[in-house]
């Protein structure tokens, strides 16, 4: 599908990665991984057309469509998110206008028996076989499936896209791309606005896509579950293994020990027949050995080991001073923005040295809660920070604070005081800022870097209860696992907002499950929380189900009059048999996309069959209609 020969891209004369070198088939599900900088938004930029390469080829197969997700996105104003997410089926939408037209004007014309009225139906036969070929029927029901899978509510479907969030409008975005069905798939950090739910439909979706998928993520867990291959960008040189990221990491190590080992072997080797050469040279009788010893070495290719990016950030987070033992406390809190009530009557008790995840879908009130207890936004109720409280606040979106036009030097110390100032450079060298680094502007910072800066900027200020609101957006792996073990040995108390299950596992001893307004808490991590949740969305599907069967029993019960009984068996009957025709139509219309899907050309060739093929959905559509009504007859008894 896509052949990657020899690839170089540069910035300001230095290279980003050289001569890199690879397949993508059919079926590949790659994890493109690197630190922050390495170049695999560039990479995913480059294999799009978004930027030109420096050098080297990019060959792809005819007719192979790329789809992308990127992390800057601009929507046009004035469209509901039915409506921009349709914009995946352009041709489809197009020719529905064009059938719409054909239709109306057949409809109000009447010379029946003139060319023109011919031609109209013969445009409107062949019209009309392209939208089926394309899914046309489909598209709408393909498209809220996606839109719910990815978080959006049936409610939500007709509201402007301006009204969201720039998160839920990327979630439009990506639904977009799902629904194209290109050949391959480019996805920069999806996961980045997704709540855990989300995740893991987005998860299996993946898993069965058909075409080609190269995946930019720092979820190691999400990298695990979806990707079968794992390219890594390190020190502008590519290495490419088909294993997802755990059992590469393993399988790069072995490589490594046994390249290691290989080295230290020739070196042996060198060294002997140097030592050799050196005894040989002195006699002349040996000097011909010398001279062929020395060819030998010459020939020999030396080993080399992969270099390693070692390089991490080093974060510790010390507590200012010892709180009292209560350090939040919230009563009967409410929020609300215009109809839509996040969180209502909430009250909780969060304890010196907690840590506790907060957790649920997006727009349950996670993020709300943290800004209410720094004060960042009203509420009703009341919240009281306990003695001695001093909170260090991480907002989802803190880099976007960030002045573009400043250097990191000067993000830094004009966020510092006296007693830091002199220690901006150091701590900008701990978060891999060092040298020249310093005096770049934050606007040329990638997005990981950014929020790197961001973490440094807060530690500049005194705390000892740190509210973190999806701090490992855009944080390569590395810095990720630094960050999760410098949380681990904080000593004062943690409150995390987080998609990320594999950096919660072990982070936190206590989860706020947030929903429907409340929130709920689970003694245990994110492992526990997941399979309880698991466990309660069981419960509730059986709840459902007992609450029908009891209806269905009290019907029973209820003592109807001979005459209502009559009318009741009767309906019944009706529903039944309606029932078996709906399943008897859909059945042939499985049948009738068999046969196009099996021999196009031939079925699309009998001039009877898209005739028969419409009578059949229309068929059901009305089918549809009688069960609904005749359904509504029968619950009336209850």
């Amino acid at each position: 599908m896509l052949n990657v020969h020899n690839l170089t891209v540069s910035f300001a004369g230095e290279d980003l990665f050289s001569e890199i070198t690879f397949k993508l088939e059919k079926g590949n599900r790659v994890g493109l991984v690197g630190k922050n900088g390495a170049g695999k938004s560039t990479l995913l930029k480059v294999i799009s057309g978004d930027i030109e390469n420096n050098g080297g080829t990019l060959a792809l197969e005819k007719d192979v469509r790329i789809g992308f997700l990127r992390q800057d996105i601009d929507f046009v104003a004035g469209r509901t998110i039915l409506e921009e997410a349709y914009q995946a089926f352009e041709e489809i939408v197009s020719l529905e206008k064009k059938i719409n037209q054909i239709n109306e004007e057949l409809a109000t014309r009447t010379d029946y028996e003139s060319d023109y009225y011919t031609q109209l139906i013969h445009d409107l036969d062949e019209v009309t076989t392209r939208y089926e070929l394309l899914g046309g029927y489909n598209y709408q029901g393909d498209t809220e499936k996606i839109l719910q899978g990815l978080g959006f509510q049936r409610e939500d479907f007709n509201k402007l896209t301006d009204t969201f969030s720039g998160g839920w409008r990327m979630r439009i975005e990506l639904a977009k791309l799902l629904l194209q069905q290109n050949d391959i798939l480019l996805l920069d950090e999806p996961t980045n606005h997704l709540d855990i739910e989300s995740i893991i439909w987005l998860e299996n979706f993946l898993k069965s896509y058909a075409g080609a998928i190269v995946l930019v993520s720092h979820d190691k867990m999400f990298l695990d579950n979806v990707t079968n291959r794992t390219i890594e960008i390190s020190l502008g040189k590519i290495y490419d293994y088909k294993k997802p990221y755990s059992q590469y990491l393993v399988l790069r190590e072995e490589i490594r020990e046994k390249q290691l080992q290989s080295q230290k072997n020739q070196e042996k080797e060198i060294k002997a027949k140097e030592q050799l050469i050196e005894k040989f040279r002195a006699k002349a009788n040996k000097a011909s050995m010398a001279q062929s010893l020395i060819k030998q070495l010459d020939k020999v290719e030396r080993i080399e080991v992969d270099m390693e990016d070692n390089a991490v950030m080093n974060v510790k987070f010390p507590i200012s001073k010892q709180p009292g033992k209560i350090v939040v406390e919230t009563e009967a809190v409410s929020k609300s923005y215009g109809d839509k009530h996040v969180l209502d009557n909430v009250n909780l008790m969060i304890e010196r040295s907690a840590k506790i995840a907060f957790v649920g879908q997006n727009g349950q009130g996670k993020s709300t809660l943290a800004k209410m207890m720094v004060s960042e936004i009203d509420y009703s109720g009341s919240i009281k920070l306990g003695h001695n409280v001093e909170i260090g606040y991480f907002a989802q979106n803190q880099a976007e604070y960030l002045d573009g036009e400043k250097t990191l030097l000067e993000t830094m110390e004009d966020a510092a005081n006296d007693t830091n100032r002199m220690r901006v450079r150091d701590m900008l060298g701990a978060f891999l800022f060092g040298g020249d680094d310093v005096e770049k502007k934050v606007k040329v910072l990638s997005g990981g870097e950014r929020n790197r800066l961001a973490i440094c900027k807060m530690l500049l200020s005194p705390f000892n209860v740190l509210i973190m609101d999806e701090p490992t957006n855009h944080l390569d792996i590395a810095s990720k696992n630094v960050l999760k073990k410098a949380l681990q040995q904080f000593e004062g108390t943690l409150i995390l907002v987080s998609h990320d299950r594999d950096f919660l596992q072990g982070l936190t001893d206590k989860v706020f499950g947030f929903k429907d307004k409340v929130i709920k808490e689970y003694l245990g991590d994110i492992d526990y929380f997941l399979e309880e949740h698991k466990l309660e969305n069981l419960r509730e599907a059986e709840k459902k189900t007992q609450v029908v069967v009891k209806k269905e029993s009290k019907k029973e019960a209820y003592k109807l009059s001979r005459q209502q009984e009559k009318e009741l068996k009767q309906l019944k009957n009706k529903l039944s048999k309606v029932e078996k025709t709906i399943a008897d139509t859909e059945k042939k219309i499985l049948e009738m996309d068999a046969l196009l899907s099996d021999d196009y050309e031939k079925t699309a060739a009998d001039p009877e069959f898209f005739k028969s093929y419409q009578a059949e959905k229309d068929n059901l559509d009305s089918l549809m209609d009688k069960w609904a009504e005749l359904d509504e007859q029968v619950s009336s008894y209850a």
